[in-house]
């Protein structure tokens, strides 16, 4: 594993037809990077509700992506600039082609949540937990000045 792999990826973007598949791909090397590609299909799910909301209820369609790595998973979060909080709807109709997103996010991660701004605008976010997360301990400067316990 590259030691040197950030602890988290940030973007903005303009959601466009093809962003999520793109935007998959990267969430899927970043989690294997980190040792917790057990989290993709989850947390590739629900980067996809995200952005699928992000076309649907956002004017604009621009938002900013943030992906952590945690001590124990993922959190994901997408802010964009739209005051519509995210709910869920009162009945589910089966015939439907949408509306279905905010139950497959509460299904799939073990916490998700809206946080609304003050200017207008939210960030609506998802935790993921893994239960082979490793922690990683912060890179001593002098480490690759000691002597190896081999030599």
């Amino acid at each position: 594993m590259n030691e040197y792999f950030p602890a988290q990826y940030s973007m903005r973007l303009t959601v466009g037809e093809h962003a999520p598949r793109h935007i998959r791909r990267i969430v899927r090397s970043f989690l294997e990077e980190w040792r917790m590609p057990e989290l993709s299909d989850a947390v590739e799910l629900g980067v996809t509700e995200l952005l699928a909301n992000v076309v649907r209820h956002v004017p604009d369609r621009r938002c900013a992506l943030l992906l952590l790595r945690q001590r124990t998973g993922v959190r994901v979060e997408v802010t964009d600039g739209s005051q519509e909080l995210p709910r869920t709807p009162p009945a589910l109709d089966t015939e439907a082609e949408n509306g279905r997103g905010l139950l497959l996010l509460d299904a799939m991660a073990d916490k998700w949540g809206v946080s609304p701004w003050h200017g207008g605008g939210k960030t609506v976010w998802f935790e993921c937990a893994s239960p082979t997360a490793q922690v990683y301990p912060e890179r001593q400067p002098w480490a690759d000045d000691a002597p190896s316990a081999r030599s």
